[in-house]
């Protein structure tokens, strides 16, 4: 199995937005993508509930698929390309990982 790994940190405000409400929509985004993205095994995704120095991110995301050649069919897939857009509007860092587990 692959777990693919990604942290945010996201401006103050973007998109007539506060980042609470970034956050707020970003999750709301990926977590609809269960049941859509046929390769999601699994979906993890929430707002970190500690901060304030810059190693911390604001938001992290797990995704669980069968196998390393899932993960072009969830990046192109275009319920997540929807919500990839958003997001490269709002961040300003991202951080990713790719393990087998």
């Amino acid at each position: 199995m692959i777990r693919h790994i990604v942290m945010w940190k996201f401006k103050d405000e973007a998109e007539g937005m506060k980042k609470p409400e970034i956050i707020e929509k970003v999750r709301g985004g990926l977590a609809s993508l269960v049941g859509k993205v046929p390769v999601i095994r699994g979906l993890e995704v929430g707002g970190s509930v500690t901060g304030g120095d810059d190693m911390h991110y604001d938001m992290a995301l797990v995704v669980t698929l069968d196998k390393i050649e899932d993960l072009p069919l969830y990046d192109g897939h275009p319920e997540h390309v929807k919500v990839r857009e958003f997001i490269g509007k709002v961040r300003t860092a991202r951080v990713t990982a790719d393990i087998e587990v």
